[in-house]
């Protein structure tokens, strides 16, 4: 393999990266209805603010036609502000001697495929992974308000999770699908509930359907936490729950070494992604640019801004491992 086809390989690591992810993420944003949205899109700086009005159904009152006049409250139109984050993150170096495909009669084009499938489904894990890890976060943080822990005495079963979406009332109906381990998916199916077809597969990721809701099966390290016990968690999630922006800013290196007895190339890739969650803010003071897996895992680093509960991300459960 020479020089100039290395090149060439450079060149299209890019492109062919973001051609794979981008099916990859039609296919689960279909499949998942939309609650963990992942996009091509990216966006400018280390953060993305938005701007929405607060809910003013409070305004509403009762009037006495026949009683005397008196004061009524004014009720202020607020303008609140969301922050998503911009997150960074790089794959390899990978490390080949050209010669070796050279030796093997292989293509340059199957060199690229391979490369670029491979950071796909990675880049793809690692997106999904850290909305996972924020949800979990920013929704447990909120206390009995957003959380069924029963994992003092009972582990996970349908009783536990409808219980968790009774926690948003009567817009239980927008929980659009959940995300669990593969663990708890065939705890559930143990427990005869039915699995219909698959929705969507690629790599660490499932997507079944269960009692007409979609589920995400992935084993994102977050839905389980070690300790005494062991503990499964589940989110159920609202359309728009957490929204990925993947502005494609994929930066690919390739570099070719002498000095040894055979020459060797390495490639190295970096790339950005922003996250925002539905109802919450990051705090930029506290959890600040660029943060590590653990900030955005840290619940106080994400503020809840929405009014009402039942206008943020979703839920989430909790249950015994063992049980």
């Amino acid at each position: 393999m020479s020089l100039s086809q290395m090149q060439v390989f450079n060149e299209y690591v890019m492109p062919a990266t973001i051609e794979t992810l981008a099916q990859l993420v039609d296919k689960f944003n279909a499949a998942s209805s939309g609650s963990i949205r992942l996009t091509t899109q990216g966006f400018d700086g280390d953060f993305l603010q938005e701007s929405f009005f607060a809910a003013i159904h409070s305004a509403q009152r009762r009037v006495d036609r026949y009683a005397a006049q008196g004061a009524a409250a004014a009720t202020d139109l607020t303008q609140l502000k969301q922050s998503g984050v911009k997150i960074a993150g790089g794959f390899g170096p990978i490390r080949f001697e050209p010669a070796q495909l050279t030796w093997l009669n292989k293509p340059t084009a199957e060199g690229i495929e391979v490369a670029s499938r491979n950071f796909a489904e990675a880049l793809m894990a690692d997106q999904l992974n850290t909305a996972i890890a924020a949800l979990c976060a920013a929704i447990a943080n909120q206390g009995a308000a957003t959380t069924n822990d029963v994992s003092a005495t009972l582990g996970l079963s349908y009783a536990a999770m409808n219980a968790a979406h009774a926690l948003f009332g009567d817009a239980s109906g927008n929980l659009v699908a959940s995300v669990m381990n593969g663990s708890a998916y065939h705890k559930l199916i143990g427990a005869n509930l039915a699995n219909a077809q698959n929705l969507f597969q690629s790599s660490s990721v499932l997507v079944v359907n269960i009692l007409a809701k979609p589920v995400v099966v992935t084993d994102a390290p977050a839905l389980y936490v070690a300790g005494a016990p062991n503990k499964l968690r589940v989110l159920s999630l609202a359309e728009g729950a957490a929204t990925v922006y993947d502005g494609g800013d994929v930066v690919s290196n390739i570099q070719t070494v002498n000095g040894q007895t055979r020459i060797e190339t390495t490639m190295q890739v970096d790339y950005t992604f922003g996250l925002a969650l539905k109802g919450y803010t990051w705090d930029e003071t506290n959890g600040g640019k660029s943060p590590t897996d653990a900030e955005l895992a840290t619940g106080t680093n994400w503020d809840k801004v929405a009014t009402s509960i039942k206008a943020t991300a979703g839920v989430i459960t909790i249950g015994d491992a063992a049980t």
